[in-house]
């Protein structure tokens, strides 16, 4: 992997990463927490960091994988994302599919999620069929299945089929995120505006927390595209996704594409969780198809 895939571009000047004024972090413990579902084993006796666990191979991915070692999981902690509680980085990778290339026959989009040191720490597969994704092409509901380390589902990112013009303020884009399955921990919901890509990140509650807004024309030549994420009165700036550069001929000819998301270290797991389902409805719905 080249090294500049690795690396993640520096905040705008003048972006404040560490959150407005009473901007709240991560949640002290809580009790009645969801109970992880049957079968979700633990990540090793009670104060024993498991750091060696040997890795599940998922289908397609090479033999020689770096995984990021699990740290020990904080409480109030979704099972699966204490990988999230020490990172403030993430980048997100899109596998390139061979027969899609050359045929143009649309396959299921896998992606490696890594932390800025190259170490991955998901892997993330979609779940639909051979129809939806080629009669729907990027407007297809899908499922996304976000596995750790172990071939365990911590995260499940569910998409609606939804409208996909942006003349119609009805029935807008949005994605649920769960994490552990079947327990929503927040939503992205698509703003309507007749020019700006704009959302709202939402906790569990349907509350608003953040907000996304992106560039008039979600493309550009030879340079990355950033998607801002702000407070919700657009005063501070908080994070970012963006969309990276891969090269003139991946660009062309695949859509095969790179992104990178920054948010505050102190921020709430399950945001960060939801800021990662925002950067995949992102992907769908600006670079899903080929240029």
């Amino acid at each position: 992997m080249d090294k500049q895939n690795v690396q993640m571009n520096a905040p705008h000047p003048g972006t404040n990463l560490t959150g407005p004024p009473g901007y709240i972090g991560c949640p002290g413990p809580q009790a009645g927490y969801p109970v992880p579902p049957a079968g979700y084993a633990s990540p090793g006796p009670a104060g024993f960091p498991v750091q060696h666990q040997p890795a599940a191979r998922h289908p397609g991915e090479p033999t020689q994988v770096s995984w990021m070692p699990p740290p020990l999981p904080p409480a109030n902690c979704p099972p699966g994302l204490e990988y999230l509680t020490q990172i403030d980085q993430l980048l997100i990778h899109q596998q390139m599919e061979l027969l899609e290339v050359l045929t143009g026959f649309e396959t299921r989009n896998r992606y490696e999620i890594k932390n800025s040191l190259g170490q991955r720490v998901y892997f993330a597969s979609e779940d639909t069929d051979c129809c939806t994704r080629n009669c729907w092409g990027p407007a297809r509901p899908f499922a996304m299945r976000i596995l750790d380390n172990l071939g365990r589902e911590v995260m499940t990112l569910e998409r609606p089929l939804r409208c996909a013009c942006c003349c119609c303020p009805c029935c807008l884009q949005e994605i649920e995120i769960q994490a552990p399955p079947g327990v929503p921990v927040g939503y992205v919901t698509q703003i309507w505006h007749p020019c700006l890509p704009k959302f709202t990140v939402q906790n569990e509650r349907r509350e608003d927390v953040l907000r996304i807004s992106g560039p008039c024309v979600a493309c550009s030549c030879c340079a990355d595209v950033h998607f801002e994420v702000k407070s919700l009165d657009d005063k501070y700036v908080v994070g970012k996704i963006s969309k990276h550069w891969t090269g003139l001929v991946r660009e062309l000819f695949t859509d095969a594409d790179n992104f990178g998301i920054q948010f505050p270290l102190d921020l709430d797991v399950k945001m960060k969780a939801v800021m990662l389902g925002a950067c995949f409805l992102i992907d769908f719905m600006f670079f899903e198809t080929i240029k």
